[in-house]
């Protein structure tokens, strides 16, 4: 394993979760896209074959087909989990049932809502295009099964209104969702989104049965500056993360601990389904791992192993606005480049502690990794995340870490070109 780790280009990070975002438009598409790559590395899925929990072994299952769970056993005797999480969604526009709305007798526009908390105005006189899921019955198995979609070509646009029109626009316009942020499909009345979907996949409308399909931003992510040192995306939160933890995993030793990669899907949107961070998924996956192994005979000693367990929370974080620094903590302040960002709040909307605070910084002071620390501003509440509901399910030490960012939940977010490779070796070393 030592060998092969060595061989890791960690410098062409960047470039890697560019093209890993570029191929995961939903959730649904990212946890394919890791399924594969775990596929590649060895793991077996549990549902197919239990043999991946042994000693040595490898195995990942999935929930929902956006949210996955991957396990790494020690060969010894392990002395606890060592966790990384973070989450498969981003903020974007879910089409309704029946979205087709005919406007004039001219053009037909789609009836979609808001997916989290979304920067509306960034989604404006942008490509967009169509991705998600639709559900078939198998003629072989009887099942209903989905069968992703992805149409990878300009559908779709939000058209803004003309400055003509609006002469406040530039003043401060407020955005109705339903009103104002419908996309434009197509001239004309007959075509409708499940006939696109059928031609697509070369089956008939009436096959499809069921579907969750999103309005994604198709401009594709790049290196920008002048001394080429940002990144711009859409979904670097929170895929930036979940990709270079990934890759920190798969790297890992695992030789002292259980190795365990989360990937949650509904983090934007509060994690409380059965495939979010508030669901039973993870502690179901680790008691499995914990039975089937014999790591603890009772009660007692199972405690007295997830507390030698540890969680890392891995959520993008904001960095210091060039155009607006007051919006950051006086003392607080990670800047893009940084490297790793560890969160503190008072209130535990983030779970770093002084104990969790001190496991990540000698992970980092020993292997050289940059690490940066924020806080919101007093008067400004901040967001929550993976950390405080994941442990409020399994009991264990945790951390929230996250990479520096502008303009996160915009369609199209900035990050620095440098900090993949802190977190995925933050995730390598820890684990």
């Amino acid at each position: 394993m030592e060998e092969k780790r060595q061989r890791v280009d960690w410098g062409r990070l960047t470039e890697e979760m560019l093209e890993f975002i570029q191929k995961s438009p939903t959730a649904f598409h990212a946890a394919a896209n890791v399924e594969q790559m775990l596929k590649e590395e060895g793991f077996v899925r549990l549902e197919e074959a239990d043999g991946g929990i042994e000693p040595g072994g490898r195995f990942y299952t999935t929930q929902n087909g956006s949210a996955v769970i991957a396990v790494r056993i020690p060969a010894g005797k392990p002395e606890g989990f060592r966790i990384v999480a973070s989450h498969s969604d981003s903020p974007c526009f879910k089409l309704k049932e029946t979205p087709e709305i005919r406007v004039e007798g001219i053009y037909t526009k789609l009836n979609a809502e808001k997916y989290g908390g979304m920067l509306l105005n960034t989604w404006l006189d942008r490509p967009l295009s169509l991705a998600g899921r639709v559900f078939v019955k198998d003629p072989d198995s009887g099942k209903i099964v989905p069968r992703l979609i992805n149409f990878e070509e300009d559908l779709l646009i939000i058209p803004n209104v003309a400055i003509h029109f609006n002469r406040e626009a530039n003043e401060g316009q407020k955005l109705n969702p339903q009103t104002d942020l419908s996309p434009l499909f197509c001239t004309g009345q007959e075509l409708t989104v499940k006939e696109l979907c059928a031609r697509r996949l070369g089956i008939s409308r009436e096959e499809i049965l069921g579907s969750d399909l999103y309005v994604y931003n198709r401009d594709k992510g790049r290196i920008l500056g002048a001394d080429r040192s940002f990144i711009g995306s859409p979904r670097l939160d929170d895929l930036q993360c979940a990709y270079a933890a990934l890759r920190g995993f798969m790297e890992a030793d695992c030789s002292r601990y259980v190795g365990v990669y989360a990937l949650f899907d509904n983090e934007e949107v509060g994690s409380g389904t059965k495939q979010g961070a508030d669901s039973t998924l993870l502690a179901d996956v680790l008691d499995i791992v914990g039975e089937k192994l014999g790591l603890w005979e009772n009660r007692l000693e199972e405690r007295r192993f997830l507390q030698n367990s540890f969680l890392l929370s891995a959520d993008n974080g904001h960095a210091v606005h060039p155009n607006h620094p007051e919006k950051s903590d006086p003392t607080n302040r990670p800047r893009i480049n940084g490297g790793v960002v560890l969160k503190f709040q008072g209130s535990q909307r983030y779970t770093t502690d002084g104990y969790s605070a001190a496991v990540v910084r000698d992970v980092c002071r020993a292997h050289e990794i940059p690490l940066q620390d924020f806080a919101n501003r007093s008067d400004i509440p901040g967001g929550s995340t993976l950390g405080n509901i994941s442990t409020a399910h399994v009991s264990i030490p945790s951390a929230d870490v996250g990479l520096a960012q502008l303009a996160m939940h915009s369609a199209f977010e900035t990050a620095g070109v440098k900090d993949t490779e802190a977190l995925a070796g933050l995730v390598r070393w820890l684990l």
